[in-house]
């Protein structure tokens, strides 16, 4: 089979994309999404997205980890597929569409930022010192000193691999809070990559939520990530966290061929 995909990224998060409008890459297997993820013998990429038809919305987003499976939602995923459905000229101001865990608005500015609509979070669990919570996809977040110099990979490991989340598997992130109020620090580990990834929007989304710096209303809450800067704007009612929307940017890298 002849693949024709294309490469985007969003802070460093970067995808293989498929064009799948004709249903072609349907019969994909977990084999050979691996293979196209793959680093050295493949593309590279942190996942695969199918780009589909959907009757009653611009598009439908179906995401693969690098490791084969489909996923949960990817945040930084549906914004560079946004882009890339802008890209194919589905060309509109305002998307509206269909992913795993339900339906997502999403937005190009004119400075070619994309911005996604996040699904609403009704609480967080604290864990200990620690907060377990579900922005599309499970997030376990930890706050850290000096998040640069901290060993992400093996304490990341520990906590996906742990009895408590083993079987399903989570998401980690360590955030270091900065002499800013509004200013976030996050690396996270993925489960599914199964390593460090340069930035994870789910991931950032569900920081940005543990360390709001207002209790009631609107936050804005600006993250830096070894990828890049994101942003991330919600309202806090009543513990319950709504109209939350990530923001960056979102960028073509190249495209190709591939043989499987």
């Amino acid at each position: 089979m002849e693949l024709l995909f294309y490469k985007y990224q969003g802070t460093g998060n970067d995808f293989v994309i498929l064009d799948n409008r004709n249903r072609k890459y349907d019969g994909l297997s977990t084999e050979m999404i691996r293979k196209i993820c793959d680093r050295r013998f493949g593309v590279g990429g942190d996942g695969l997205m199918l780009l589909n038809t959907h009757p009653q919305y611009d598009f439908e987003m179906k995401y693969y980890n690098a490791d084969g499976r489909e996923s949960s939602m990817c945040g930084n995923g549906g914004r560079c597929l946004t882009k890339f459905a802008s890209d194919m000229g589905i060309l509109k101001s305002d998307y509206t569409f269909l992913a795993i865990d339900g339906v997502h608005e999403s937005t190009i500015e004119t400075d070619g930022t994309v911005a996604l609509k996040m699904k609403d979070v009704e609480g967080i669990k604290q864990l200990h010192n620690n907060y377990v919570l579900d922005t599309g996809s499970p997030h376990f977040v930890e706050s850290v000193g000096d998040v640069m110099h901290y060993d992400v990979y093996k304490r990341g490991q520990e906590i996906r691999y742990s009895k408590e989340f083993a079987k399903e598997g989570i998401n980690v992130n360590f955030v270091q809070e900065t002499d800013q109020r509004d200013l976030i620090i996050v690396r996270t580990y993925e489960r599914g990559v199964e390593d460090e990834t340069l930035s994870c929007g789910t991931g950032v989304t569900a920081a940005a939520l543990v360390f709001s710096h207002n209790d009631t209303g609107f936050n804005r809450v600006e993250v830096k990530t070894r990828g890049g800067h994101l942003s991330v704007e919600y309202d806090r009612v009543n513990g319950r966290y709504e109209n939350i929307w990530l923001i960056g940017p979102a960028e073509k890298v190249f495209e190709g061929k591939m043989e499987l």
